[in-house]
């Protein structure tokens, strides 16, 4: 076989500096080893590849017609190199990260994409499951991290790191009957006998610090908590984040108290088994799920 990663890193170099001199300073290789190895591998191909002047070589239309293919398998070669020596690291084949779907709307994608660029080779899951159910993933070995709200106690399996806050606000539609009789705005005490959609699976209790009504209509899923709202069924709270460009176009209006905040903020964290080893991968996804959540705390200045 002509090709191999030695010849064709030292043909790329050839190429790149215009001499074999300069080509065996880049490569750490005395001239003659270099001039060798071309002159080999043109005989082996039968092909003449460099024309030879006193000082620089010049590639010929042979060697410009290989270029593409002896760069993309060097590449291939760096990748294939990178990918072993993170299995060799600890590397995962795969990464599987539950998420609440109330969370969707958070900073979590990002933190995956810079993942994407430094292991490549790395399959990841993102799956979207209420958040008992991305928790008991979690227990069951289908994930490994989920990404979930504060729970209201500590399991002695889990660690978490937390990841900043999410904000939930009250909204309801510009159409429902309350919004139109109060132009003057909705109390507090109003929501009380008005219809809440609450997120929460048929196994999870809501978190009581966003159930006010005496009236609940159910779901598992933000989504559907917010068609039910916009089609003017109830109000909810729901995460600032998904729902800000709603308020700003006027099809949800955010519901005001007079003597209270009407703002509920809960904390956010990455989650995981302290008795299951994590793989290289979902590490440095946690560290830069930390670096997102830091420059969101802590924005640089303009």
């Amino acid at each position: 076989m002509a090709f191999s990663s030695d010849n064709v890193a030292i043909f790329l170099a050839v190429l790149d500096h215009g001499s074999f001199s300069a080509a065996a300073r880049a490569l750490g290789r005395v001239p003659s080893a270099v001039s060798m190895a071309i002159a080999n591998l043109e005989a082996e191909l039968d092909l003449t590849l460099f024309e030879r002047s006193s000082r620089d070589v010049r590639p010929t239309e042979s060697a410009r017609a290989l270029e593409a293919d002896a760069r993309q398998m060097a590449g291939q070669l760096r990748r294939l190199q990178a990918h072993a020596l993170a299995l060799h690291q600890g590397l995962e084949q795969r990464l599987t990260l539950a998420i609440a779907p109330e969370l969707l709307s958070a900073q979590w994608s990002d933190p995956l994409a810079r993942l994407a660029e430094e292991f490549p080779s790395l399959e990841v899951e993102a799956l979207s499951a209420p958040q008992a159910e991305a928790l008991r993933m979690l227990h069951d070995g289908v994930a490994q991290l989920a990404l979930v709200y504060e729970r209201p106690s500590v399991n002695d399996r889990e660690s978490f790191q937390e990841l900043g806050s999410e904000v939930l606000v009250p909204v309801i539609s510009p159409r429902h009957k309350l919004a139109l009789e109060r132009k003057d705005g909705i109390r507090l005490e109003d929501l009380v006998d008005l219809r809440q959609i609450a997120i929460f699976s048929r196994d999870m209790e809501a978190d009581q610090r966003v159930l006010i009504s005496r009236k609940l209509w159910r779901t598992d899923s933000h989504l559907a908590t917010l068609s039910l709202v916009r089609a003017g069924v109830g109000w909810a709270y729901l995460p600032l984040r998904q729902v800000a460009p709603l308020l700003e176009r006027g099809e949800l209006l955010r519901i005001g108290f007079a003597h209270m905040s009407n703002e509920l903020r809960l904390w956010v964290d990455v989650v995981w088994l302290n008795d299951r080893p994590l793989g290289l991968g979902a590490k440095r996804l946690i560290a830069l799920m930390q670096d997102i959540a830091g420059l969101e705390a802590h924005p640089p200045p303009k």
